[in-house]
Formats: structure tokens, sequence, C-alpha cells
């Protein structure tokens, strides 16, 4: 199976030129490392940044410079910097083609739960309600399967929603999956892993169609 590493190798491959990209916290903030040299993408996060750059060589971080999960970050020849208030202005007027965030779970139908877990502390939901509103295209990525051996690809989300039927693709740890009237639509499989071992870690229903093709980072 992938690392975290690995998924977001994959989902850089979804990064086309000239693309506004909002990259939510977590696995996505590695997509940046991964993206063609030779495509121009301005990477925006919500704090207030667009031209955000791969992440900074140890020892050349500047603390003052952070995405939006309060990480070191680097900015781009021609960054920008401006407040919340710009920031949302630019995610609520569609201006951002992709969104790529983490999610515990997703429904078979797009619906998304990303945010918060019953019973526990959360500061809020933050600005991933209006992403997955707003943007043009939502790519999860995640691991396939919870600490507990349970699937997060399922029927029908448990956890509270962030959004409903937003989004189109999952790359995971096992697989890329497209989000389908029918259901999920499996399109590769993470080297190694095969088929069968994808149904068995997948609860919603799954469609499988022909030879899968093994991904290609």
């Amino acid at each position: 199976m992938l690392d975290k590493n690995g998924i977001a190798q994959r989902i850089a491959k979804e990064v086309k030129d000239g693309y506004y990209v909002n990259l939510g916290i977590g696995i996505p903030t590695l997509v940046a490392n991964y993206v063609r040299d030779d495509i121009q993408v301005e990477f925006q996060s919500e704090n207030g940044i667009l031209g955000m750059g791969p992440f900074p060589i140890k020892g050349e971080e500047d603390p003052d410079l952070i995405n939006a999960g309060k990480q070191t970050i680097t900015a781009l020849p021609g960054a920008s910097f401006f407040d919340s208030a710009m920031s949302f202005g630019m995610i609520r007027g569609q201006h951002v083609d992709l969104t790529i965030l983490g999610a515990m779970e997703v429904a078979q139908n797009g619906d998304i739960a990303s945010w918060k877990i019953p019973g526990k502390l959360v500061k809020g939901m933050g600005g991933a309600m209006d992403l997955v509103g707003s943007a043009k295209n939502i790519i999860v990525a995640m691991t396939h399967m919870n600490k507990y051996g349970d699937s997060k690809l399922l029927k029908r989300c448990n956890l509270p929603l962030t959004g409903v039927q937003c989004v189109k693709t999952i790359v995971t740890d096992m697989a890329v999956l497209k989000v389908t009237e029918e259901g999920f639509k499996l399109m590769e499989r993470a080297p190694g892993v095969s088929v069968e071992e994808i149904k068995k870690a997948t609860e919603g229903t799954l469609i499988v169609e022909g030879d899968i093709p093994e991904m290609k980072l």
C-alpha cells in the first residue's frame, strides 16, 4: 500500500497547468512537493497566501511563513499575502479550480465528513465547509481504513457532514476511485494491492469494470 507521500504523489498527477489549488491540512500539503516542474500552478492557503511552494529545507524554515495547518512553508516568486476576507472571497467566488483535502469518511454519493468526531473537542469547522461548497473539483486524500481496521468508504457517513454530494475523486493508500451515481468506481489500484483486497476494505458499493491497472507514480 502507499504511504502518505505516495498518496500525495498520485494526486499531483491530477493537477493541471494553470490551476488554482487549495491544499487542506495533512496529506494534501505534501502534494506541492510532487507537482511537475513544467506546469504553472498556484497553491492557495486559506490563511491568506497565494503562491505556496514546497516545504522548506530543514534549517531554512521561516516561522512567520505558515499554511493553514501552521506548518512552515515556502513562497514562490510572485506570491501574495492577504487577509481572510480576501482569501474566502476567492474560495466562495469559485476562483479555486481544485480543492484537495483529507477526510474521516466519504459516502458513495459523494458526501464527506472531515471535521468532527462526536464527543471530541474541536476548535470548529474552519474553512472546510466553504471549500467543499465552492470548489469546482474536490479530491479526497486519505487512508482506505481507519486505525481500527474499519472502512472509511461507506454507503452513508456516520460522522457529521462537512458537505453533501461534492466529492469527485478519492485517492487512498489502496486505490483511486471516482464517485458515480452507482457508487465508488475503481479506477486504479496501488502497487501490490489486489482488487479483492480493495473490495474487502470498502463498505460502500464498489464498481469494478474490466482489468484495473496499477497506479503509475
